[in-house]
């Protein structure tokens, strides 16, 4: 870590992670590291069936397992308060939802015999038939209205289908995306232990402030008397945004059995009750001129969620601003099916949409004869297409003319499945992406120490990303002092108010009220002739009021651009990325070490999209098959070839006091449309179903 940069600023120095030393020695303590003393260990049970009631539970022979402390079920459970979240009304009813649900748990004095016990609760169950496969014919297929981060559903602009019967060239397609579940390295675990009626939690989470009000609300407690720590946090990719059924299962424990409780769920567990991305059906119909100036763009999506509560992924939402286009028409509807409640995966909604539009897109300039990079722009607008407000800033035609010329794109013959390598058909293939820059409110304090150190506290929460990085560069910059000499505390429901780890928008949310804070507390430094009392002073800022101030009259995004090379074997219809280039545009980049590997772990979770991963429902069972890294495939280092990622430097004074927009998210969006263009110029096929498996790619030939 350097303390000393160019200009005394540390924002934009490559900076190695702030508590990189704690975690490759072990010193970093993630949830179920934590021991209270005397605690106990807990086991879930689940139900084996997809639907029905649970007509009675017996857990007299597992209690008499050794070492079995209690079996807690519908049947003895203290009453909890009903919330939003219905998942989180654990054992409070005798209805079965989706197979997977949790019926029981069991508490022990250790792992082993939580787990040997469990097998001995005897559940009794009323099995109804259920249905869990999407279908876009099911006539139960709703419109939501509203769908996540609180967007219509619909918007309809002008007249589509008069636009798209005068179209010089149309295209109208179906693409499909299947449920993809987040599977982080560190499983979600909760210790929970009371003391009387205040209640601590270890929690692998995005957000303590959060955790802690849901909970609260759960238990019927002020939020004061539950207090929420995530110091570290091993991945999330959106699971951990929300506190899950296994986090009140965990306090429920521990407030029946008077003592600490640790539960950790497995990861076959994970694939039940943690969240997922809904499967998609998407259709696209596009209309031009020969010119290839779109003149109607259609994108509807159905999704499923489940009985207990309806979450739909705002899968259209991308395409209302991406591409100018008088008449427009996007849509979402909705399946409710017996399922676990989908939820956020790294960057819901233009993940799965963009993957359509793009792909579409791509279509579109093969019927046109256009190349690809030169219809996308053709069709740049100067104005937000859905708002009809200026963009903050929007570079994504300079992210396509910069990755078109990294890559060698002038070289491409654009025909289809004329390249080869041996028995390798070689191809190449462009996408666009983009992503939010949204905001939060956030609290912050910002401490000077008499001994010439700053402490600057925020409850934020550090999922692996290098957020705790980010904001000690944000902070050594606002208060005009070396890097080392400041120090952040993160992790902690304890701290200053914070938003989610989630959204692309930590660093901006946070970063925001963190500057504020330095700021007053470098005005309080000369009010006292930069002289530090024996007591220290200390600043606190509140960045709601800017937020609210800031945050209109303008469509603020991130953009980018992927180029894609994939080989598929001739024979075998296997395909692999040989390389792949992403070049962004998203504000003022704060710590270039940690972002390049945002940008490249997005893309790599994008290769995962496009050619290996894949949740398989059974029908009959009404659960996961592949429910575990042994089926449920994703990249490994092998499948990974040349991986780059650049950025365009933007000067955006419309965004937060950093100038900074969200990287997190935007690597994954266009990844998948950029591998399945490539695969279709490798082979001249274009498979319309993720992930593009062997079979599919044979079976179209």
């Amino acid at each position: 870590m350097s303390a000393t940069v160019a200009g005394g600023r540390a924002i934009g120095t490559p900076t190695d992670r702030i508590e990189g030393r704690e975690k490759v020695t072990g010193a970093a303590r993630y949830a179920f590291e934590h021991a209270p003393e005397n605690a106990a260990y807990a086991w879930i049970v689940q139900s084996p069936v997809a639907k029905g009631e649970i007509h009675s539970v017996d857990g007299s022979a597992a209690l008499e397992r050794p070492g079995v402390i209690a079996v807690v079920s519908v049947e003895n459970a203290p009453r909890l308060a009903a919330v939003e979240e219905a998942e989180l009304h654990v054992l409070q009813s005798r209805t079965i939802s989706y197979r997977g649900q949790i019926v029981a748990v069991v508490v022990a004095d250790s792992l082993e015999a939580a787990r040997e016990a469990a097998a001995h609760v005897r559940v009794d169950y009323r099995e109804q038939e259920h249905h869990v496969l999407l279908d876009e014919h099911d006539p139960a297929i709703y419109d939501p209205g509203r769908v996540n981060a609180g967007y219509p559903a619909d918007s309809i602009l002008g007249d589509v289908d008069a636009a798209l019967a005068q179209a010089a060239a149309q295209v109208d397609v179906v693409y499909r995306t299947p449920a993809f579940h987040n599977n982080a390295m560190e499983p979600h675990a909760t210790v929970a232990s009371w003391d009387g009626d205040e209640l601590t939690l270890y929690d692998s989470n995005q957000g303590a402030s959060r955790v802690r009000d849901v909970i609260a609300d759960v238990f019927e407690l002020a939020p004061e008397q539950v207090r929420v720590i995530s110091p570290h946090v091993g991945g999330a990719f959106g699971s951990k945004g929300t506190p899950r059924p296994h986090v009140v299962l965990a306090a429920l424990a521990a407030r029946m059995t008077q003592r600490p409780v640790k539960l950790a769920v497995t990861r076959q567990q994970m694939f039940a009750f943690t969240g997922y991305r809904t499967p998609t059906i998407q259709r696209l119909r596009l209309g031009a001129g020969a010119d290839g100036r779109l003149t109607a763009i259609v994108h509807e999506a159905i999704h499923q969620s489940s009985r207990l509560r309806e979450f739909t992924e705002q899968t259209t939402i991308a395409t209302r601003q991406m591409y100018a286009a008088p008449n427009r028409r996007s849509t979402h509807r909705l399946a409710r099916l017996d399922v676990p409640t989908p939820s956020w995966m790294r960057a819901p909604g233009e993940t799965p949409g963009m993957y359509g539009l793009e792909s579409a897109i791509d279509e579109l300039a093969v019927e046109l004869g256009i190349d690809p990079v030169e219809l996308r722009i053709r069709n740049e607008p100067e104005l937000d297409p859905e708002r009809g407000v200026p963009f903050s800033s929007r570079n994504l035609v300079a992210c396509l003319r910069l990755g078109a010329e990294r890559f060698g794109w002038e070289e491409r013959d654009p025909t289809p499945a004329v390249r080869r390598d041996g028995r390798w058909l070689v191809g190449t293939g462009v996408a666009a992406s983009t992503y939010p820059a949204y905001r939060s409110p956030a609290t912050a304090t910002a401490r000077a120490n008499a001994d010439g150190t700053f402490v600057v506290r925020i409850a934020g929460s550090d999922i692996g990303t290098g957020g705790r990085t980010a904001l000690t560069l944000i902070a050594a910059d606002a208060l005009e002092r070396p890097l080392e000499r400041v120090r952040v505390e993160i992790g902690d429901s304890a701290l200053p108010r914070a938003g989610l780890a989630g959204g692309s928008m930590a660093t901006a949310s946070w970063g925001t009220a963190v500057t504020f804070a330095c700021r007053a507390l470098l005005e309080q430094l000369q009010e006292h002739d930069g002289t530090v009392p024996a007591e220290g002073l200390e600043a606190f800022a509140d960045s709601t009021d800017d937020v609210r101030a800031t945050d209109q009259g303008y469509s603020r995004h991130a953009y980018g651009a992927q180029f894609a090379e994939v080989r598929v074997d001739a024979d075998t219809g296997e395909a692999r990325v040989s390389r792949l280039l992403g070049i962004f545009a998203a504000g003022r980049i704060i710590n270039p070490k940690t972002a390049r590997s945002q940008f490249i772990g997005g893309m790599t979770m994008g290769i995962s999209m496009a050619l290996l991963e894949e949740s398989v429902m059974d029908r009959e069972f009404g659960d996961y098959l592949n429910h575990d890294l042994a089926g449920y495939h994703i990249a490994a280092h092998a499948d990974i070839g040349a991986l780059e990622a650049d950025w365009i430097e933007e000067d955006d004074a419309h965004l937060n006091p950093m100038g900074s927009k969200g990287i997190g998210e935007i690597g994954i969006v266009g990844t998948a449309a950029a591998v399945g263009n490539a695969v279709h110029h490798a082979t001249g096929v274009r498979v319309r179903e993720l992930p593009l498996r062997l079979d599919r790619l044979l079976a179209s030939t």
